[in-house]
């Protein structure tokens, strides 16, 4: 992967990549040394798996080999990260269930990013994300959150929903989810206010330390 081309009074980072594996961990870790020296106070974690689900996007989907650009570039109060390859083919979030091959990156880009989407290029399309720059490191608590919502709610009644519909539909399965475990916890002589009482101090205490 060649070296980092950059323009310091515009904070853009433009990353060459070959789609293979060993070069997404290549990538992972290049995005976190420029991150690093332009002192950026956003999550690195947060930053780090989104470059990662990314680029693995492009490995599955357009295939190995195939020569990809990640760019980083601070717009405003959040940083954006695109990665463009030479394929016209627009990603799709697909229904939960049918493995990694079916979309569920794009699941993960939805919840963790403040805004993403895509778009054809000349040379094919991109895609891309931002995150505030005072983000906290809870990606790995949003994944958690996004595997559980989509096992419950394709348990409970399959997917079926696709972009604002999609999120509307997650967001309604989190209340029947929440109230589930309210229900079990009742059950088992636990204090359902009690427990909604503890989970929301550590949301709190998190939030203030992030």
């Amino acid at each position: 992967m060649p070296d980092c081309e950059f323009t310091e009074s515009r904070l853009r980072c433009v990353l060459p990549f070959e789609a293979a594996p060993a070069e997404v961990r290549l990538l992972r870790r290049a995005a976190v040394q420029q991150l690093s020296r332009w002192g950026m106070p956003v999550a690195v974690d947060e930053a780090e798996l989104l470059v990662a689900e990314l680029a693995t996007n492009v490995v599955k989907h357009v295939g190995e080999g195939a020569s990809a650009t990640l760019i980083l570039e601070v717009k405003a109060e959040r940083l954006r990260l695109e990665v463009h390859d030479k394929s016209p083919v627009i990603p799709v979030v697909r229904e939960a269930g049918c493995g990694d091959e079916c979309g569920r990156g794009l699941h993960l880009l939805a919840a963790m990013a403040v805004d993403w989407g895509t778009v054809v290029t000349a040379a094919g399309k991109a895609v891309w994300c931002e995150i505030p720059l005072d983000s906290g490191s809870s990606c790995r608590r949003i994944e958690r959150a996004v595997e559980a919502l989509e096992s419950y709610e394709g348990a409970v009644r399959g997917l079926s929903q696709h972009g604002r519909g999609r999120e509307v539909s997650l967001v309604e399965s989190a209340v029947e989810l929440i109230a589930d475990l309210l229900h079990w916890t009742s059950a088992r002589g636990h204090d359902p206010d009690d427990i909604l009482d503890r989970a929301q101090m550590h949301y709190e205490a998190e939030s203030e330390a992030a």
